[in-house]
């Protein structure tokens, strides 16, 4: 999607490509349940992540544990990208 890597403080998980790694920087939304599932997946400030696919939807890898996100999902975490 996005050819030339960004180079903000922090933009969504979104605007990723695959193979690129990241910290997360924030999860930003208003919803309480979106919030729990992701600190119960452990996608909390400070962790790296490496996003391995978009389509049919995010697959990303923290760690050995592997998560699919819907784009809802996706679309609140916030990384910095690491080169």
């Amino acid at each position: 999607m996005f050819q030339e890597k960004f180079s903000v403080t922090s933009a969504s998980l979104e605007l990723m490509n695959p193979g690129e790694r990241g910290i997360v920087t924030a999860c930003k939304t208003e919803d309480e349940t979106i919030l729990k599932k992701l600190m119960a997946m452990g996608v909390t400030p400070g962790a790296l992540i490496t996003l391995e696919k978009r389509f049919p939807s995010f697959v990303i890898k923290s760690g050995y544990t592997r998560l699919a996100l819907d784009k809802e999902i996706a679309r609140s975490i916030y990384v910095r990208i690491n080169d």
